[in-house]
């Protein structure tokens, strides 16, 4: 089968800038040489059916048909070479010590704020910060337990983060699902290649929950917001992988500021609560009055000390899209080391110097909203019409603080069976990084591609699919 060559002056995951196979993917280029592209079709239609009986589909918020959608899977694996990981997982051990370090002084002792590294006012005025966790006492003083950070590789051939996701960060079951798919289709390339493991990814998790709390049998839970939240598929599937409780706010109440939930035996105490709902939703009586999602008293009991939520409240600081420019100096702050992972050069539109230049030089670049996600709330300068580029500038001059802006970097690309046959499509990649007694992460993640020809989205909200991931065991195959 014919393999498309990337585009000049693009960091491509198969082909070096010779278009020479790089040594990590000799076998890969080989396994697709050899392939038949009317049995990868059929693989790939496979593949859906799979998908859709195991309910592994998302919800689009907003859409008129409500209906749950598959996430387009690739059959064509992204290979990391072994030393790639290695470095990427020294970089994402350090970066994530420094964030937690970072969320207990601004709880605590504010010296960075002391020191003038960051301003005050960028972290108290901000809409998730938590002053009632000021003081708190979190066992082992963590505040992100499981922490997802998203990655490029940019055409140097370096990875750079491009934002951190503390809060509820989503996609890990969609990395596992993806792993046993490629299993059950293609076999025969495991024996061919010694790719790491992550199939206990849920063991490290559940370890890590349970060494959340000091007690020495933890009662550990996944709260859900319920089977309509685009994410149920995964709270679902971690919970039984996990094997402990699926629960939603309404089988839990609080008796004493403790937690309980509500059993075919009887009330049992809860320790622990891997929460996936956000801050102002968690209890109506100190968030959201409205919210039906939470448990009326859950904020007590957790100031009272009597229960651990993972992750922590007011984590959301510190992935703001406004804080992340300051990640670099957390790390020389309070680690006293040099940062491994680059980040990505972030213009600040709250400061006048960088929204003139931002202003100027728009079609050049990516605005993002501060508390955007999803690929929502995003110009990307070289791609929008005349209309979009002046939408945004009216939105940057009436809220600069709401934005800020980067270079349009060139993300990697990796094959990928698309329409027109074997094609590079531009990726990313989300580690998952576990916080508890040691920092850990199984080798990979979930990388997500943009199918279209040329995009930069590989949000599945906007039409991007997953791929399955390998990291090597050794640096060739």
């Amino acid at each position: 089968m014919l393999i498309q060559t990337p585009p000049e002056g693009i960091y491509d995951e198969l082909f070096d800038e010779d278009n020479r196979v790089r040594p990590s993917c000799r076998m890969l280029e080989d396994w697709l040489i050899k392939s038949d592209e009317d049995l990868l079709a059929e693989k790939r239609r496979e593949a859906d059916v799979l998908f859709q009986r195991l309910g592994i589909t998302f919800n689009v918020y907003g859409e008129d048909q409500g209906a749950d959608r598959l996430i387009p899977f690739d059959l064509i694996p992204r290979v990391i070479s072994a030393s790639d990981w290695q470095r990427m997982q020294a970089g994402l051990r350090q970066r994530v010590q420094a964030l937690n370090r970072f969320l207990f002084d601004i709880y605590h002792d504010f010296d960075i704020i002391r020191a003038g590294v960051i301003n005050a006012e960028q972290v108290f005025a901000n809409p998730q910060y938590q002053p009632g966790m000021q003081n708190l006492k979190l066992p082992r003083n963590l505040y992100s337990h499981i922490a997802g950070i998203d990655l490029i590789r940019h055409n140097d051939g370096d990875f750079y983060v491009l934002e951190d996701n503390l809060r509820c960060p989503s996609g890990v079951s969609y990395m596992l699902e993806n792993r046993r798919m490629m299993m059950r289709l293609f076999p025969e390339l495991f024996a061919q290649a010694p790719v790491a493991p992550v199939e206990h990814y849920p063991a490290l998790l559940g370890e890590t929950l349970r060494a959340a709390s000091l007690k020495p049998n933890p009662t550990v839970v996944v709260l859900t917001p319920g089977r309509f939240n685009s994410a149920y598929f995964e709270h679902a599937f971690l919970a039984r992988q996990m094997g402990i409780e699926l629960v939603e706010g309404a089988d839990l109440f609080i008796r004493q500021n403790k937690v309980f939930m509500k059993t075919t035996i009887g009330p049992q105490q809860v320790d622990v609560i891997y929460r996936r709902i956000d801050d102002d939703f968690l209890d109506p009586l100190a968030g959201n009055p409205d919210s039906m999602l939470g448990v009326p008293g859950l904020y007590a009991a957790y100031r009272s000390g009597n229960v651990v939520l993972a992750n922590a409240m007011g984590t959301g600081v510190a992935d703001d899209k406004s804080i992340y420019p300051y990640v670099p100096d957390m790390i020389r702050f309070y680690l006293g080391e040099e940062p491994i992972l680059k980040n990505v050069p972030t213009w600040q539109c709250r400061k006048p110097r960088d929204l003139q230049y931002v202003l100027d030089h728009l079609p050049e670049l990516v605005v993002k909203e501060t508390q955007g996600a999803g690929g929502y709330g995003m110009l990307i300068g070289p791609k929008a019409s005349k209309k979009e580029l002046s939408h945004f500038r009216t939105l940057l001059k009436a809220r600069p603080d709401n934005y800020i802006a980067q270079p349009t970097l060139s993300l990697s690309t990796c094959p990928t069976f698309v329409d027109e046959g074997v094609a590079p499509r531009h990726l990313d990649l989300r580690p998952f990084v576990l916080s508890g007694k040691k920092v850990q992460m199984v080798p990979g993640g979930l990388t997500r591609v943009a199918l279209k020809a040329g995009s930069l989205v590989v949000n599945s909200s906007q039409g991007g699919g997953t791929k399955d991931t390998w990291v090597l065991e050794g640096d060739a195959c």
